[in-house]
Order: structure tokens, then sequence, then C-alpha cells
């Protein structure tokens, strides 16, 4: 569930209360299992009991929600001749030093820099810095 649909969810339970209506139940987007080792969907029950209270919600109830994470290494810009000119063991220059940090976008926000760990056989990212909201940074650490 990404923020857009949060602030929807709250408006629609905000307006049903205005209107003197019962707030909609949530369908469940998804019916996998916790075995299918996939997350399970968000019960949003207690959310809208809480939003239709007119109290602040509790931080709580969203640490269970599934946020996407992207690691972008560099970017470049190619024409479609050399995209369709690269085969395998072509090489990409990005835009980005070797030993520069690499971001992490938590959605489609910048939240950190960090930088690329070798754990045995798979690549990881080490968290160097996390980055507030007005731009500036703080040490992780």
């Amino acid at each position: 569930m990404n923020p857009a649909e949060i602030d929807a969810l709250v408006a629609s339970v905000q307006a049903a209360k205005a209107a003197g209506q019962p707030a909609a139940q949530p369908v469940a987007e998804s019916t996998a299992t916790p075995a299918d080792n996939q997350p399970a969907a968000p019960q949003l029950a207690e959310f809208e009991r809480v939003a239709a209270s007119n109290t602040e919600v509790p931080l709580s109830m969203l640490f269970s929600l599934s946020l996407p994470i992207s690691i972008e290494l560099g970017r470049t810009s190619m024409s479609v001749q050399e995209i369709l000119r690269l085969g395998r063991g072509s090489v990409i220059q990005l835009e980005r030093l070797a030993g520069e940090p690499i971001d992490i976008f938590v959605g489609d926000r910048r939240f950190a820099e960090g930088e690329v760990v070798v754990l045995g056989e798979h690549f990881g990212v080490r968290v160097t810095r996390i980055l507030s909201r007005g731009g500036a940074a703080k040490e992780a650490a």
C-alpha cells in the first residue's frame, strides 16, 4: 500500500463519517498465506476505527506495511541504436564514479545512501547515511 492509497483510505473514512455513514470494510487485495512467503494483505479495520475517532493514528499500525525498496547504482542515457548493440559482456558506463555512494529509494523517495558489499556469493548494501526530508543527511551508526 503506497502513501497515496493510505491518504485515499483516510479521506474516504473521513467523508463517510462526515456524511453520517459507516465506513466501508476494506477488501483484501491478496489471499496469499504466510506459507507462500508473501506478506499478508494489511488488515485495516483498526486503522479505520482510529481514523474515524479523529485521534492520531499510532505509528505502530504502520510497522507491518511492506514498501518497495530500490537501489540505484547509477544512471545513463543511450540511444536505441546503442541499446540494440548491447550483448553479453557489454559494459554500460554510468554517470556515477566508482566509490561514490549509491542511492537507496523507498517507494519513489530517496531515503538513504549506501555502499555495495559482498556477502558470500551475493551482493548487499550497507547503509551509510539516512537522508532527512530537507535534503540534509545524518551519518548512520
